[in-house]
């Protein structure tokens, strides 16, 4: 059993050069503490899971150009995650508006190749 993970959250991506901060609309209506839970489908990009800073995974086609044109050096570009498939593993012992609620322990695919992860869930205090 692992900690619910609300809006607040903080995550990390392996090709971002920084952590950024899980968005969980306020519609929901349901909270952790005081802030809304996130469910499975909490995985649009920019809405949800905005940018890590600047990418570096060669699978981003931005940061394919930028390193063919640097001569094969590794150019970093700005991120834009692309995450097209629910958290996984969802957590079905705690619905978040008939969907299941995500915890600490579960990971975000993006397109580009990085498994984003929760290093943070956001609160201390709600188990799931």
């Amino acid at each position: 059993m692992g900690m619910i993970v609300c809006t607040g959250a903080m995550m990390m991506c392996p090709f971002g050069a920084a952590p950024s901060t899980l968005n969980v609309l306020p519609d929901k209506m349901i909270l952790a503490g005081s802030n809304p839970m996130a469910n499975i489908m909490d995985n649009k990009p920019i809405v949800n899971i905005p940018p890590f800073g600047m990418c570096m995974s060669p699978s981003n086609p931005t940061v394919a150009a930028a390193t063919a044109a640097a001569l094969g050096v590794l150019t970093p570009m700005p991120c834009v995650p692309n995450t097209v498939a629910p958290w996984t593993p969802g957590n079905p012992m705690v619905l978040v508006k008939n969907l299941p609620s995500i915890n600490n322990s579960s990971k975000l695919m993006c397109t580009w190749g990085g498994v984003i992860s929760i290093t943070f869930p956001g609160q201390v205090t709600v188990m799931g």
